[in-house]
């Protein structure tokens, strides 16, 4: 049975969780085409949208295909993240959504993110900004709690008093980052507390977890984050799981090769190869884990400086995992 966060109506499956340094508007259109039901974007401050900083622009590039698409906003000034959701709607999102559960320290320093956990009325005057500032539905992503403020339930009920359309939950306080493993307990609280859709985050990485994510918590939805890195098709197969159909093994070394040219080739056409090329070093990486010799191809990734480099990279790795 397909999902509505308000008039956006979601297939069955799980979504890319919005990740800094990550999802690009590349990496996005490509986990939508393997599955994803919607995406998001990096996070964008807030602040530095309202004050008109060029480099958002960037950030908030609608990738291509036609999954429902949002754009994160984070910050903990609710002025300026009214005029960050209006100013958002020129890069044509579905939603607007807002980052509570960043946990690094260059962002909560600043009273956003994972640090917004403390204040329950914070939470709530943040969301009822940004659903004054726009017109699409407003979605918020939490935590567990922040230190000893363990406030999920709390931040939840004041964001859908507040307009919110629904709430991502990740089961882990800022402190525990993303060990050990996820609090399944305080998704389902969550759940309990709110009549807006909620979305379980945190451990799922295949069909089964996906499956007992739904069923220990009584979430609506999972959201997929570190699982997808290197491995878009994480959707394909969690997909499969949960419409019931033979779940797809991962695909060859060939196609996996495939996947991380086109992702970097597009990086490349985006933001020029200088620059594309340091950050492809990162994702071609996540792109060798579990194949053969996957360390000395990772070593050999960290050098990359052009494309033709990306391509020798992927000769190789195809060449000592052929038949694997």
């Amino acid at each position: 049975m397909n999902l509505k966060i308000r008039s956006i109506e979601i297939q069955q499956g799980a979504a890319l969780a919005p990740m800094a340094g990550a999802t690009d508007a590349v990496f996005r259109t490509i986990c939508a085409e393997f599955g994803a039901v919607y995406t998001v974007s990096e996070m964008v401050s807030a602040k530095a949208l309202s004050l008109g900083d060029k480099k958002s622009a960037a950030l908030m590039q609608r990738p291509e295909g036609s999954a429902p698409y949002g754009i994160q906003l984070f910050g903990s000034d609710p002025a300026a993240m009214e005029k960050a959701a209006a100013l958002a709607m020129a890069a044509g999102p579905d939603f607007i959504d807002i980052n509570m559960g960043c946990p690094a320290p260059k962002i909560t320093g600043t009273g956003a993110g994972s640090a917004v956990m403390r204040s329950p009325a914070l939470a709530g005057e943040l969301v009822a900004a940004a659903v004054a500032g726009c017109s699409v539905p407003v979605t918020v992503k939490i935590r567990k709690g922040f230190g000893e403020y363990l406030t999920a339930v709390e931040v939840a009920v004041a964001a859908e008093k507040n307009g919110a359309a629904a709430v991502a939950v990740h089961g882990r306080t800022r402190e525990q980052m993303y060990m050990p493993g996820v609090d399944r307990a305080i998704i389902r609280q969550v759940k309990e507390a709110v009549s807006i859709p909620v979305i379980g985050n945190g451990d799922v990485v295949d069909g089964e977890s996906a499956r007992s994510m739904l069923a220990e918590t009584g979430c609506d939805l999972v959201m997929v984050g570190r699982a997808a890195l290197g491995a878009p098709w994480v959707f394909r197969e969690i997909g499969a799981a949960l419409r019931g159909e033979d779940v797809p093994p991962p695909p060859p070394v060939t196609e996996r090769m495939r996947v991380m040219l086109r992702h970097i080739y597009g990086l490349c056409e985006q933001k020029g190869e200088p620059v594309a090329m340091r950050e492809a070093r990162t994702h071609a990486g996540w792109y060798m884990k579990g194949l053969r010799g996957a360390a000395a191809l990772r070593r050999e990734a960290v050098t990359m400086t052009r494309y033709t480099d990306a391509q020798a990279l992927a000769h190789r790795a195809i060449l000592e995992n052929l038949g694997s």
